[in-house]
Parts: structure tokens; C-alpha cells; sequence
């Protein structure tokens, strides 16, 4: 093999990951973080918003969608198996202007189909993982990352609705109009023992979507030591599954919580069956 099909067969994922790490400091010296995300929300406006939303009356993508548990009316499996995530909402404009990948990863989609007949409700809404901007911090969101651009996201969305959230960066805290997080460390039951028992969450939630530390075990210890605090009729969401647990949560669900939790609904949603683009739905009835 010679030089040239060296060059043409490197994975273009990591030659894109080494331009970034080459221009990163350059970026980073004579752009604000603001100006930043400016441009990368046109960069996506126009590469993918724009052809996807004209594409998307021919093309059309269903995720994969295992159900456990109970059927609630109406199911949450039925209506998620039934999105076209080709098709860009406006939820993907208004999270990626913010700075949040929610859009990019098509999770904004399902979000559509799942809330959208509930954004002029007063809702309570948390989201743990802020999107931390410190790389030494686990599934951080590197440096030009916009903490709380998720949270914002929901204040816009769902105009009389409360937004908490929490992370284990304080450095990234803050609070603003109808918005305000919490410290906590989800690999840690008693710290979100003390999440739970901060007054403004006492009453539970309406939507809790878990978007922390990427991995089995502490996804499995923030739902268990959460759930309880969902409201009847309200929805719990695991986002960033990777498909190297999948055969985990499948035994998990159906040994455990569909036993645990019979009348509630599960629903395991696969959009990339060799990444980490996954998430699991919980639906509680009223």
C-alpha cells in the first residue's frame, strides 16, 4: 500500500478530531464563546437544518423502538416509533441556538412527539448534566461548550414551565429567571438523596431527563434513586445509551424494573445501533 492509500483511507473522524485540536487554540484566542456558538448554529442551519427540512417530505427514518412494561394510553412506543428524525422541529432550531447537541443527535425529534402537546402546560422540568466547558470533567462538552444551553432551551420552549438542573461541576451553577440547578454527583445515591429533598424539587417533576455521566452504572443510579419523584402522567428520560449496554438494559428492563414498576411504560429507543446516541423513555401513568 502506498502513501496516497495511506492518506485516503485514514478515518475521517479522527483527521477531523486533529484539525479541531490544531485550530481549537486559535478559536479559542480570538473568538468569545458567544461568537462561537453563533457560528455554529449558521454552520448547522445551513448544512443540516436547511436539507434535511426539504428532504424530508420524500426521505423519512423511523427509530428502533423496544417496548416493556405496560401499554399506556396513549403509548409512548407507538408514538416514537411513528417519528420521522430526518425531519428537523422546530425544538432542534431553538436547542441548537443555544448551543446544545440535542438537535444534532435528532433527540429534539422524539422530544417533539413526546412533549409538544404539553409546552403550554406550567410544568416542573430537570435535566441533570449542565454541559460542562472543563475538559478535565467527565463527559464534558469541551471548551467552547455553553453550560445551561439545554435549560435554556426548555425556559424558551415551555414558556410557563419551572427548568432545574444539576451537575457535578460547580463551577458551572447558576441561576436565572425560571431557572435554577443544584449541585450533585448521580454515582452517589445520598447526594441526590439531598437533590431530592431541596424544597423547590420536593413536589417531583413533570419531565426529567438524565443527561450525565455516559455510562450503565450511573445511569442506573440516578434512575433508581429519581424515579420516585416523577409526577403521575409525567416522563423520565436516559439520554446517551451506548450500544455496548444494550444487552444490559434489555435484561435490566425485563427482569427488573417491567417487575418493579409494572404500570409504568419503558421504551428503548436505538438511533445509532454502533454509537451512543440512544435513549431509554419512561412514561408514569396519571
Amino acid at each position: 500500500m502506498n502513501t496516497a492509500d495511506t492518506i485516503q483511507l485514514q478515518p475521517p473522524m479522527k483527521f477531523k478530531k486533529r484539525v479541531k485540536r490544531l485550530l481549537r487554540p486559535l478559536v479559542y484566542r480570538t473568538l468569545s464563546p458567544r461568537m462561537v456558538q453563533s457560528l455554529r448554529f449558521l454552520s448547522w442551519y445551513l448544512s443540516y437544518y436547511i436539507p434535511r427540512l426539504l428532504s424530508s417530505g420524500f426521505s423519512r427514518r423511523a427509530p428502533q423502538v423496544r417496548h416493556f412494561g405496560a401499554t399506556l394510553a396513549p403509548s409512548i412506543a407507538e408514538r416514537l416509533k411513528n417519528v420521522n428524525v430526518l425531519a428537523p422541529t422546530e425544538m432542534c432550531r431553538v436547542m441548537t441556538k443555544f448551543g446544545s447537541d440535542k438537535g444534532s443527535n435528532k433527540y429534539t425529534t422524539l422530544y417533539s412527539a413526546l412533549f409538544n402537546d404539553r409546552r403550554d402546560q406550567a410544568l416542573r422540568i430537570l435535566e441533570l448534566g449542565l454541559g460542562s466547558n472543563n475538559e478535565e470533567v467527565l463527559s464534558n462538552m469541551g471548551v467552547f461548550g455553553a453550560p445551561g444551553a439545554s435549560h435554556r432551551g426548555w425556559r424558551q420552549l415551555f414558556p410557563r414551565s419551572l427548568v432545574y438542573g444539576a451537575d457535578i461541576d460547580r463551577r458551572i451553577l447558576f441561576e436565572e429567571d425560571r431557572i435554577k440547578t443544584f449541585y450533585c454527583d448521580q454515582l452517589d445515591k445520598s447526594v441526590i438523596r439531598e437533590l431530592w429533598s431541596r424544597p423547590e424539587l420536593r413536589d417531583g417533576v413533570d419531565i426529567m431527563i438524565e443527561d450525565g455521566l455516559h455510562t450503565f452504572e450511573a445511569n442506573v443510579s440516578f434512575l433508581e434513586a429519581s424515579l420516585e419523584h416523577l409526577r403521575p402522567g409525567g416522563i423520565y428520560v436516559a439520554e446517551d445509551v451506548g450500544w455496548d449496554t444494550f444487552d444490559k438494559w434489555y435484561d435490566r428492563l425485563e427482569k427488573v424494573y417491567a417487575k418493579q414498576y409494572p404500570t409504568y411504560e419503558f421504551a428503548f429507543v436505538v438511533l445509532a445501533e454502533r454509537g451512543h446516541n440512544n435513549m431509554l423513555v419512561i412514561r408514569k401513568p396519571l
